[in-house]
C-alpha cells in the first residue's frame, strides 16, 4: 500500500447488500470540491456547513438527478481521518451505493485500499497504531465484553500504558547514555534498578491479561466428543437454544464437523459438533471419526459426554485415556435414564476433572454445566473495565519481547557491567514498545496491519 497522502479516496462505508441506506464515504483535500459538484441541495441559499447533513439529490455530469440523498461535510481536522470528508447517504441497494461511487471515481477521486481510511487517521496522528488495531476489533467484536475490551482500547488505555513504561525506559536510557557520553562531565551516580524493575513490573501485569484477553477477542474452541449416540449433537442443540445439529436413534448420523458461536456470558465460544469416536470400517464414517480426531486436538476445552443408560465400553476407556492430559469437564447424559451400576463405572471416568449430569432432552443440568464452563474459560468474575487488557497477538508478543530485554538490562545493571550492556537491551526494549502504538513502525508492518480491515474503513 502506497502512504501518499495526496490522493482524494473513496469508498462504500457500509455492508454489500440492500439496506434503508448506504454510505459512500470522501476523504482528501478534493472532498469539498467533489460534494459540490454532485450534490444539489434542496435549501435555495445552500451553503454547507461542517458536521451539519443536508437534504438533496446526487447529480451525474450532466447535472441529471440520480438519487435522492443526504450528504455531510466533516472539515478538517474535524474528522475520522483528519482530513476533509464528505459522506454521501443514498437507498441502500447495491446498484444505488455502487452509482454514487462510481460518480466520485469518474470525477478524480481513487478507490480506497482496504483499511486506507483509518491508515490516514493513524498518519496524520488522530489514532496511534494500537487504537487503529481497535477499530477493527471494534468491528469484529462479537460478544458485550469483548466490544468493551476493543473500545477501552481504542480510548487509548492501552496505549498509555505503554507509552508510561516506554517513556520511564528512554528516562534511564538518557541517563545510562550521558554517563557513556560524556565521562569527564562526571555525570551523578543513579541507581535505575528500582525504575527498571518496575517498568518490568507494569509490563509483567499487562502480559497476564493476555489469555484472558485473547478469550474475549477470539473465543474459545469447545469440542464436543463422545461415542455414536451418547447425546452430543443433542447437547449442541440444548446450548444453542435452538436445532442445529441432525439428531436421529441411528448411531454415526453425524459424520462431519458442525459448528456454530455461542455467546456464554460475554466470552465467545465456538462449539463443535463431532462424529461419535469409534473403532468402525465404514469409510465414511471414519473419515469423520479422522476430522473429530483433529477437532480434538485444536480444541481448548473438551466436553466430553458419556450414557448414563448404557454399558460400559471399550472406545468410551480408549477415549479416555487420550483426554488424561487436556482439560475436560466430563458430561454425564440422560440422567433420566440411568442405571444405578451404570453410575460407578461413569464417575471412574477421568475422576479428577468436573463430572456434570445432565439431560440433553429435557435441559436438566444445563445451567449448572454453562455455569461451570463460564468458570472454566475465566477463571472467575469478569471485570473488563477495571483493567486494561491485552487482546492483540502482536501486542502480547512485543510486551514478552520487551520484558525479556528489560530484565537483562536490570541483569546488567545489578551485576555493575559497564552501562553500554544496559542501554543495547533498553533501545530494544524501547523499539519493541514502539511497535505497538505505532513510533517504530515500518511500512510491512502497516500493510500486514491495514490489509485486514475491509474497504470503506
Amino acid at each position: 500500500m502506497a502512504f501518499s497522502l495526496d490522493d482524494t479516496i473513496a469508498a462504500i462505508a457500509t455492508a454489500h447488500g440492500e439496506a434503508g441506506i448506504g454510505i459512500v464515504r470522501i476523504s482528501g483535500s478534493q472532498a469539498l470540491p467533489l460534494m459540490r459538484r454532485h450534490f444539489h441541495a434542496a435549501e435555495a441559499e445552500w451553503q454547507p456547513r461542517s458536521h451539519q447533513i443536508s437534504y438533496g439529490w446526487l447529480l451525474d455530469e450532466e447535472g441529471v438527478r440520480r438519487d435522492e440523498v443526504m450528504a455531510v461535510w466533516f472539515q478538517a481536522p474535524r474528522s475520522y481521518t483528519r482530513e476533509d470528508v464528505v459522506e454521501i447517504h443514498s437507498h441502500g441497494g447495491a446498484v444505488a451505493v455502487q452509482q454514487a461511487l462510481s460518480l466520485f471515481l469518474n470525477s478524480g477521486a481513487r478507490l480506497a485500499e482496504s483499511g486506507e481510511m483509518t491508515l490516514r487517521a493513524f498518519l496524520n496522528g488522530r489514532i496511534d497504531l494500537a487504537q487503529a488495531e481497535a477499530v477493527l476489533d471494534v468491528v469484529q467484536a462479537r460478544t458485550e465484553l469483548s466490544m468493551q475490551a476493543a473500545m477501552a482500547q481504542l480510548a487509548g488505555r492501552l496505549s498509555d500504558e505503554v507509552r508510561q513504561a516506554r517513556h520511564a525506559l528512554l528516562d534511564v536510557l538518557a541517563h545510562l547514555t550521558a554517563t557513556i557520553d560524556f565521562p569527564e562531565d562526571d555525570v551523578p551516580v543513579q541507581n535505575v534498578a528500582p525504575d527498571l524493575q518496575a517498568v518490568a513490573a507494569q509490563l509483567a501485569t499487562l502480559l497476564e491479561s493476555a489469555d484472558h484477553g485473547r478469550l474475549l477477542r477470539d473465543g474459545l474452541r469447545v469440542a464436543i466428543v463422545g461415542r455414536p449416540n451418547v447425546g452430543k449433537s443433542s447437547l449442541l442443540n440444548r446450548l444453542l437454544r435452538h436445532e442445529r445439529a441432525i439428531v436421529t436413534d441411528i448411531p454415526g448420523t453425524t459424520r462431519d464437523l458442525v459448528e456454530e458461536s455461542l455467546n456464554l456470558r460475554g466470552i465467545p465460544l465456538v462449539l463443535v459438533d463431532t462424529a461419535g469416536i469409534r473403532e468402525t470400517s465404514d469409510v465414511v464414517e471414519s473419515i469423520g471419526v479422522e476430522r473429530s480426531q483433529g477437532a480434538l486436538s485444536q480444541a481448548d476445552l473438551v466436553l466430553f459426554v458419556v450414557d448414563l443408560a448404557e454399558p460400559r465400553h471399550a472406545d468410551e476407556q480408549r477415549l479416555a485415556a487420550q483426554l488424561a492430559e487436556r482439560p475436560v469437564v466430563v458430561v454425564e447424559n440422560k440422567v433420566d435414564l440411568v442405571d444405578p451400576q451404570r453410575e460407578a463405572e461413569v464417575a471412574a471416568l477421568l475422576p479428577a476433572r468436573p463430572h456434570h449430569r445432565i439431560s440433553a432432552l429435557t435441559g436438566a443440568g444445563i445451567p449448572a454445566l454453562e455455569a461451570q464452563l463460564w468458570a472454566m474459560v475465566v477463571g472467575g468474575d469478569v471485570a473488563p473495565n477495571e483493567a486494561v487488557r491485552l487482546t492483540n497477538p502482536r501486542h502480547t508478543q512485543a510486551i514478552r519481547a520487551a520484558l525479556g530485554h528489560v530484565k537483562a538490562a536490570i541483569r546488567a545493571v545489578e551485576q555493575g557491567l559497564p552501562a553500554d550492556f544496559a542501554t543495547i537491551d533498553l533501545h530494544a526494549a524501547v523499539a519493541e514498545l514502539g511497535e505497538i502504538t505505532g513510533e517504530r513502525a515500518s511500512e510491512q508492518l502497516l500493510d500486514a496491519i491495514f490489509s485486514r480491515f475491509c474497504i470503506g474503513k
